[in-house]
């Protein structure tokens, strides 16, 4: 809020000695104004708020000391009075007093500054007073004013004009304050005290000062201020005279060889200190030259400053390094504008588009067998790349040759060769001539780049002759690991330990022994090299595990060592154990499967390994690995049917043995549920073959006489008929207890079948069955359990031919047996 005029402290009387009264006041004011000064002000004043200027010189010319009686209001040099926090005048007046002192005069002077708060006036003066007041603000707050930046003058140069029209009531005078007046940049501009002309004294540069802002006063001579103070702002226009300049002396960018056309290379960056968003600050940019000049390579986008390549053969082992000259220019780029130029080195990035090569395709060299940890040959590698970049670094790899691990190549970073070695001794006697494929590659992949195709890996070949040297007798495994059981006594056998000449490749005249002073768990037989315990062992000893050598000398005296690592195992009882331990197999031999079970856990349990241990009662059987933890045991040949009982013994993979005796029930059945099927049969007798004969030839015997006595009878003649109808006869089971329909049939031969149930079902229950079939088919006895007969043809043939002579009699006997008794569990069927 702008503050308000002042007035006189008196006021117009109606009369004209009210008249007199003021303009005595006036005077009274005049020749008293280092006393008191009267400001109208609003009712309401915001902190920071200026409300005048009082002059401070008239009443002491070097007041040192210049302070305020209210701390809401503070007083600068110059006579400002501002507000210092938010006002209320809750009465039409508020009086406070400017102290000023001079300390070396000891002079001190006072000011009285009495502020009035606005208030709504009926006189005519005072509403005259108030239009001119409204119809100044026009002509009080002119436009900003503007002067050309370097402007060349003439000087002093009028660049604006203030006016008050309280100017027609009062004689006033004007005056400014602000940078470029009484503040630095101090001269630059001054106002007439008159006319409230405003005038430049001299160029200005606008990148320096852009603008001003200066404060103008309009008082009459007493002090009395009839405008507010007005801030004037005085613009600089910009004059296009700084030429643009790039942000750095050079700028360095990186791109990859034989990247895409179109691929950003990076970004150039100019500035103008002219005025922004104007043609002086507009630039744009274009490249001048190029080194090499010939093909371009790049281009740079006119508005941005962006580089991108304009192609895809940039190889950095023809150029590695590029200069760009770029050219900025203002006013658009058009030619009169004002111009700078920079400098831009690209350098072409390195990928491996360089194969590594070996120097060679094949080498040759020697080494002394035995010998370790020795160089014996440098592979030079081949590469154009950048050297010492991961395009550049070989890195070698033995692909064939190397499968026991006896060689190691690794790379010399300062030559970048690969150096061959041999970490494990070689072995003449095995191998007097070893053979390296060696293959080479950088430590980044091979890039396939534009035009070009991939190409093979480099393979050299690497011959290493092995030299004979006579060495001592070798332990072949170097460590020997061993289980010692913690429930084993003193001299139980845990392993053997044995050298072999390199030269013979035996172990003949070479003698073991144990160095002193080591673990005395175990002792080593002195020729065989059969390891036993010396001790027992205590299930809470601390130390389980412990690292012997063992010499072998042989008769030359030359020595090898080799270790036998024991470890002590806890006292466990328990086992591997076969479940299940009875199975069922049928006549087609299907092997059972039979698994191991252990509740320990590793080292003592799977992988097993299963064997017959004792052949003479397994000496028909064998087993198959299934897997880890079961076999398949199966008949080696046909056996007979029958209870086997076969020892089985399992060892976990730590070498603790368990036996089991499996039983095997092997059946003459179809599947093994059939074993278990009672039969109908009493009897559990088992008959043997002569018996069996013996029982056959009998019944033949009664069978002859029984046909005799019935051809007593018969009439002798036998027809061709009966004979073509005996082989289209059958005879059916069917357990029927009455005669077939056609029992009465004279064209049927009854034949006697004795009948004893089979054993198909039966296990070893020793039961007999037995069928005579005719027409020249066999005669059949099956006997169920351990054993079968297969029998005789050729007399029950034959008997069958003597009772077709009797035909006649065998029909008249059996046709008055019929009506009398069943055939009981038979009906005879004509065809």
């Amino acid at each position: 809020m702008a503050p308000a005029a002042a007035r006189p402290g008196g006021s117009l009387c109606r009369a004209a000695c009210r008249q007199l009264l003021f303009g005595l006041l006036v005077l009274s004011l005049f020749c008293e104004a280092c006393k008191k000064v009267t400001f109208n002000v609003p009712s309401k004043l915001e902190a920071g708020m200026l409300v005048g200027r009082v002059n401070l010189k008239e009443c002491l010319k070097s007041a040192e000391h210049i302070s305020s009686s209210d701390p809401d209001f503070r007083i600068l040099e110059d006579g400002s009075v501002y507000t210092t926090n938010i006002i209320s005048l809750s009465s039409e007046e508020k009086t406070f007093t400017i102290l000023l002192k001079d300390i070396q005069r000891r002079e001190e002077k006072k000011i009285l500054v009495n502020l009035l708060a606005h208030q709504e006036k009926t006189h005519k003066v005072r509403r005259t007073r108030d239009t001119v007041l409204r119809r100044t603000k026009r002509r009080w707050a002119p436009i900003p004013s503007s002067m050309m930046e370097n402007s060349l003058g003439p000087f002093p140069m009028q660049i604006q004009q203030v006016q008050s029209d309280t100017a027609q009531n009062y004689t006033i005078y004007y005056s400014a304050s602000g940078p470029g007046i009484d503040r630095d940049p101090k001269g630059l501009f001054y106002i007439e005290r008159e006319t409230g002309n405003i005038f430049a004294t001299g160029p200005v540069d606008r990148e320096q000062y852009p603008s001003f802002q200066i404060i103008c006063f309009a008082t009459t001579a007493d002090g009395y201020s009839p405008e507010i103070p007005l801030l004037h702002t005085i613009r600089i226009e910009d004059d296009n005279d700084n030429v643009p300049c790039f942000t750095q002396d050079l700028f360095e960018f990186v791109v990859p060889e034989h990247c895409k056309p179109g691929t950003v290379v990076g970004k150039v960056i100019a500035e103008d200190r002219d005025e922004p968003y104007t043609l002086h600050t507009t630039l744009r940019y274009r490249i001048v030259a190029e080194q090499p000049p010939l093909p371009k390579m790049f281009s740079v986008h006119h508005e941005s400053g962006v580089i991108t390549t304009l192609t895809s053969q940039l190889d950095r082992e023809i150029t590695g390094k590029h200069i760009v000259l770029i050219e900025v220019r203002d006013m658009a780029g058009q030619p009169f504008g004002l111009c700078n130029t920079g400098t831009v080195v690209i350098n072409i990035e390195d990928v491996n588009d360089n194969a590594p090569c070996c120097g060679h395709s094949s080498y040759e060299t020697k080494v002394q067998e035995n010998q370790v940890n020795v160089e014996i040959l440098r592979i030079p590698c081949l590469d154009k790349d950048e050297p010492n970049s991961p395009a550049w670094n070989c890195r070698f790899s033995i692909v064939k040759g190397n499968e026991d691990d006896r060689f190691a190549i690794t790379t010399d970073g300062r030559t970048n060769e690969g150096v061959l070695c041999v970490v494990k001794g070689l072995d003449y006697e095995t191998a007097n001539l070893r053979i390296l494929e060696i293959t080479v590659a950088n430590e980044i992949p091979y890039a396939v780049v534009p035009y070009s195709s991939a190409l093979p890996q480099s393979i050299c070949a690497v011959r290493v002759i092995v030299l004979d040297d006579d060495e001592g007798p070798v332990f072949k495994p170097c460590l020997l690991p061993i289980k010692i059981d913690g429930c084993g006594s003193i001299g139980t056998v845990v392993g053997k330990y044995v050298a072999e000449d390199p030269e013979t490749g035996n172990s003949e005249g070479i003698s073991y022994r144990i160095e002193p002073g080591q673990c005395t768990w175990i002792t080593i037989d002195e020729k065989s090299g059969e390891l036993r315990t010396t001790t027992l062992f205590d299930k809470d000893m601390a130390v389980r595990q412990c690292n012997i050598t063992v010499l072998a000398i042989d008769r030359s005296g030359k020595t090898g060592t080799g270790t036998v690592l024991a470890t002590v195992d806890d006292c466990n009882g328990q086992y591997p154990t076969l479940t299940p331990q009875n199975f069922i197999m049928c006549r087609d031999q299907k092997p059972v499967c039979i698994t191991a079970v252990t509740p320990n856990d590793s080292p003592y349990s799977a992988p097993f390994r299963f064997d017959i241990s004792e052949r003479s009662m397994g000496s028909g059987w064998q087993t198959t690995q299934h897997d880890a933890k079961s076999i398949y045991l199966l008949p080696r040949s046909d056996i007979p049917f029958g209870i086997y009982t076969i020892p089985i013994r399992v060892t976990d993979n730590a070498g603790r043995q368990g036996t089991s005796m499996v039983t095997v029930n092997y059946c003459d059945c179809i599947t093994p549920s059939d074993c278990g099927v009672p039969r109908q049969v009493s009897s559990t007798i088992t008959l043997g073959v002569w018996a069996i004969l013996a029982m056959i030839l009998g019944s033949l015997l009664l069978l002859l006489i029984l046909i005799t006595l019935c051809g007593c009878y018969g009439t002798g003649a036998v027809s061709k008929h009966v004979t073509d109808d005996l082989a289209n006869q059958n005879l059916i089971i069917s357990n029927t207890e009455a005669p077939g329909e056609e029992v009465m049939d004279p064209n049927i031969i009854p034949l006697q079948a004795a009948t004893v149930n089979s054993c198909d079902q039966g296990v070893g229950m020793g039961t007999i069955g037995h069928e005579v079939k005719t027409g020249g088919q066999s005669f059949e006895m099956s006997k169920g359990g351990h054993q079968t007969l297969e029998s005789v043809r050729g007399y029950g043939q034959s008997t069958m031919e003597q009772g077709r002579y009797s035909y006649s009699e065998w029909q008249n006997f059996m046709h008055s047996r019929l009506g009398e008794e069943p055939i009981r569990g038979h009906t005879l069927i004509k065809n």
